[in-house]
């Protein structure tokens, strides 16, 4: 079932490119966007992300946290976040627990891969209650990052 506005975020901790244990809890009080990704190294993921990155400012401004995830490793993710110079977490869910609970799985993926992120937006306030959700069943498109953006400014 699909995660909605107003429902409460489903808790998470994984761990981050650094290898330390980042939680969903860690950032009560503050708002934040989860950028579910496919796959690092690809060209619709690496557009996503830098263009997050080149915008951190915005992001800064509304008190908002930006973390990626994808089901890459650690070790993936670290490469990948270093290669991008991406300044923000990158968090991995290899085990694609954290992604199923916000119904954002890919069954079946190119290549015959199982169990890959669907490209998804969420914003959660500082109380942990959703307040944009956006799961594209396209990996090819992006999130709409006027109404994400429009949510941060609306809920600083």
């Amino acid at each position: 079932m699909a995660l909605e506005k107003g429902q409460a975020a489903p808790h998470f901790e994984l761990f981050n490119t650094d290898k330390q244990k980042v939680s969903l809890a860690d950032f009560k009080g503050k708002s934040v966007l989860l950028l579910f990704f496919p796959q690092a190294f690809t060209g619709v993921c690496t557009k996503e992300l830098c263009s997050v990155r080149d915008g951190i400012a915005l992001y800064n401004g509304v008190n908002a946290q930006v973390l990626g995830i994808s089901v890459d490793s650690v070790f993936t993710l670290g490469k990948y976040k270093e290669d991008q110079q991406l300044n923000f977490p990158l968090l991995s869910d290899f085990n694609k627990e954290v992604s199923a609970a916000y119904n954002c799985l890919y069954e079946n993926f190119v290549f015959d891969m199982k169990g890959v992120s669907k490209r998804s937006a969420f914003v959660i306030d500082g109380n942990g209650t959703i307040q944009y959700a956006e799961v594209l069943e396209n990996a090819g498109e992006l999130p709409n990052f006027e109404a994400i953006n429009a949510t941060l400014e609306a809920i600083k």
